[in-house]
């Protein structure tokens, strides 16, 4: 699945090359993947937002419309010249009046479109990157929390966005141990923690904006340097303890048992 840095690559070109533009009718050429009237939602309207929470991305149309787009694991959606011709993979296309074409590629059909009510967008949590995300929100989603922090971060009802790769590079320059529960760490470790988490998505985001060209390609495009995240066996880049691995929710967790407490 798209981290949340590959989602935003995604948005800003679609705000850049496409907000505003008329839409004259969206072709499913994979129907399965939509959900409600999806192609009702997409006569003869315009793309008058591009909006994403977390890892999901809604397109706000005129007459009060909203598509909610979901990649999954090899979704992309982007601008092409000329919506007659299209790439291999191609499960949707939203004409425009100008002859471009907003294209949905997803070789494996994973991801879904679908239209929904304005005031039913799902509940998530905050935004790393918000300005209302402080400190004292951390402090308040922990309080009381006996879930792991790793497990904590990844849960998109707290903060919205933070995958796996992140929450574990977070954790790792927070100096917190993933299986730490997430309600007894002391305010001091949590503005860490906040700090932490702020630093590494303002970075990802923003050298993934630059590089990123389609699902898959987010560790290849990225600048920062990994401090755990897949490094298993290897040297820790600060105190070189070999990096450990463990699972958690289903999922890999890297840490350093020396450097996170």
């Amino acid at each position: 699945m798209p981290e949340m840095p590959e989602v935003e690559a995604v948005c800003r070109r679609l705000r850049l090359e496409a907000e505003g533009a008329f839409i004259q009718r969206v072709r499913l050429l994979r129907p399965s993947i939509a959900k409600g009237e999806v192609e009702a939602a997409c006569q003869r309207v315009y793309l008058e937002r591009v909006e994403r929470r977390g890892k999901n991305i809604f397109l706000h149309l005129s007459r009060g419309g909203v598509l909610h787009v979901h990649l999954r694991m090899t979704g992309n959606l982007y601008v092409i010249p000329d919506h007659r011709f299209l790439v291999n993979a191609v499960r949707a296309v939203w004409e425009l009046s100008d002859g471009r074409g907003i294209i949905f590629e997803d070789p494996r059909a994973l991801g879904r479109i679908a239209s929904i009510a304005a005031d039913a967008l799902p509940e998530l949590g905050w935004e790393p990157l918000d300005i209302g995300f402080t400190v004292a929100v951390l402090a308040g989603l922990a309080r009381g929390s006996k879930r792991p922090a790793k497990l904590f971060l990844l849960d998109q009802t707290k903060v919205a966005g933070l995958g796996n790769i992140y929450a574990a590079e977070a954790l790792f320059r927070a100096g917190i141990d993933p299986r730490r529960a997430m309600g007894t760490l002391r305010r001091v470790r949590l503005a860490r923690l906040h700090t932490a988490i702020v630093d590494v998505m303002s970075g990802a985001v923003e050298s993934v904006y630059e590089l990123y060209a389609k699902p898959g390609n987010m560790i290849e495009a990225e600048r920062q340097t990994l401090m755990v995240y897949g490094r298993e066996g290897e040297d820790c880049r600060v105190c070189e303890r070999p990096i450990l691995r463990l699972a958690q929710g289903g999922r890999s967790t890297y840490y350093c048992g020396r450097c996170q407490r």
